[in-house]
């Protein structure tokens, strides 16, 4: 759908024609044995875990290949590469503005205006009133201007309706965009070198992605703001899974998951398991005892696949990663 396509008026709803969506902008085990390596985070946001059971993920000293590929890569345990390891890719230059977390709005306008993006748009409850009421939750495609119009709105007032520009694939950009990330070499040689999908995560605090597990290796690097990964073992993760599955009375089967779903981001099902895996008391017979990486602009991780892992963005603004699935 071509911008032009769109309807932008001068009151604050925007609307599409071919989607039923209204967005509202305001005016203006072997890993705790190499924990010896861990190094301290750069930043001043908190070291102290949410659960006194995930231990900070080790830090790799060497980011090459040949280290990476033996010490991670082959016994898949996910890790966090050498800090600030990816600050070099061309898009930390040119998707950002210099040393914030302020997205580039003008050159991405620019290039990729008309770019059809996946958008997740999460709205209050219209009952405020009801304490028991939960926020809408949509998933949607749209223009990359629009997604671009409400991070100029959030930049000076905070929003009451979140977007997040979530899973967009690469090869949904044009090329120029894409050109700004070139794959690593751990990418492209620690393993056979096929790269399955590469996407982008863009949006303002708080983002949340539900406890899920990958089906290929993972790379995930951070562009801007800050990311909270939680990660649990194959088995554990599974464990902490099956139990919330049995509280909604559903089937815990090893193929469920596979993916970041939809109906893992709402109603009783998204509670759960924010629950599960984020408060000090999770309620489940089977605790989760897991990893805990804490990631800055420039910093990447490793989750090898089948490694459950949660993924929250904090701090202030914008927040920001990439990430390539692999082998």
């Amino acid at each position: 759908m071509k911008r032009s396509q769109c309807l932008f008026h001068t009151n604050p709803w925007v609307r599409f024609q071919r989607y039923p969506v209204a967005v509202r902008f305001k005016a203006s085990s072997s890993i705790q044995q190499q924990q010896q390596q861990q190094q301290q985070p750069r930043s001043n946001f908190s070291t102290k875990s949410y659960l006194h059971s995930y231990h900070p993920l080790q830090i790799l000293k060497d980011a090459s290949v040949a280290h990476f590929r033996e010490q991670s890569f082959t016994p898949e345990l996910p890790t966090i590469l050498p800090r600030a390891h990816f600050q070099n890719l061309p898009a930390f230059e040119r998707w950002f503005h210099p040393n914030t977390s302020r997205l580039n709005t003008t050159y991405l306008e620019q290039h990729g205006a008309d770019a059809f993006v996946p958008l997740e748009l999460t709205q209050p409850p219209t009952q405020s009133n009801d304490a028991h009421a939960e926020p809408s939750f949509r998933h949607f495609h749209a223009p990359l201007s629009l997604f671009l119009q409400w991070i100029r709105a959030a930049e000076t007032e905070p929003q009451a309706s979140q977007l997040y520009l979530a899973q967009c694939q690469l090869l949904d950009l044009p090329a120029i965009l894409r050109d700004d990330f070139p794959t690593p070499k751990l990418v492209a040689q620690a393993g056979r070198g096929d790269v399955y999908d590469t996407n982008v995560w863009i949006g303002y605090p708080p983002t949340y992605t539900p406890l899920h597990r990958d089906p290929n290796p993972n790379l995930f690097v951070q562009l801007a703001g800050q990311k909270v990964v939680r990660l649990l073992a194959p088995d554990d993760g599974q464990a902490v899974f099956a139990s919330v599955r049995r509280q909604l009375g559903q089937c815990s089967d090893r193929g469920a998951a596979a993916f970041r779903g939809e109906e893992m981001m709402q109603g009783q099902e998204r509670a759960l398991l924010e629950q599960a895996v984020w408060e000090d008391d999770p309620g489940l017979s089977t605790p989760a005892h897991g990893y805990e990486a804490r990631l800055e602009a420039g910093d990447g991780m490793f989750i090898p696949s089948g490694w459950w892992h949660s993924i929250k963005g904090v701090g202030e603004g914008v927040t920001a990663s990439v990430n390539w699935w692999f082998r």
